[in-house]
């Protein structure tokens, strides 16, 4: 299954995929498994709050009454976290640690940069993916495949638009199901 997502100047490729309703959250729609959230939904998470570029909480989880408005009180399952050249690395990681402190179960950091996703399933178990392999998380999103190749291609149009001075693009993220 493949798709077009459309994207904001600011760059939240997934988030955006998230909130707009795109193969990310068709997915997990499609599949029941949960909610996809973007970078306009914030989690408690410990003492602080915190905005993920992407979150997904899973439906078991899911408040009996519904999403909340405003800020969440409970932490996602997963959180995704888009790096930038001028993230420093200790704040990175004191994110991630802080994310799983309070309650997160599993963390993706992707850089656009260095073309890798770092998934955390622990604060010190991860695995590294480049553009070579797939990004899955059968753990906590079963079923889901995304090429790492094919995120990067799409971030690399996204910041070629943006370059371009173009107000809004269209990238494409290509996803297969598990067997």
């Amino acid at each position: 299954m493949s798709g077009p997502v459309s994207c904001r100047p600011a760059g939240d490729l997934l988030a955006e995929a998230a909130r707009a309703g795109k193969p990310f959250r068709f997915y997990v729609e499609a599949h029941q498994l949960g909610g996809v959230y973007g970078a306009d939904t914030t989690f408690q998470i410990g003492e602080n709050e915190r905005i993920p570029d992407v979150a997904f909480v899973s439906a078991a989880r899911l408040p009996a009454e519904g999403e909340p408005e405003g800020i969440w009180r409970i932490p996602p399952d997963l959180a995704v976290e888009i790096i930038s050249p001028t993230d420093l690395y200790e704040r990175v990681i004191s994110k991630v640690e802080e994310y799983f402190a309070g309650g997160v179960r599993e963390v993706w950091l992707i850089s656009p940069e260095h073309k890798i996703v770092t998934i955390f399933h622990a604060p010190t178990r991860t695995t590294i993916l480049t553009e070579a392999d797939d990004l899955v998380s059968e753990e906590i999103l079963p079923g889901f495949r995304c090429r790492v190749a094919e995120l990067f291609r799409s971030l690399a149009r996204v910041t070629a638009e943006r370059r371009r001075g173009r107000g809004a693009c269209t990238v494409w993220i290509p996803l297969t199901q598990g067997l």
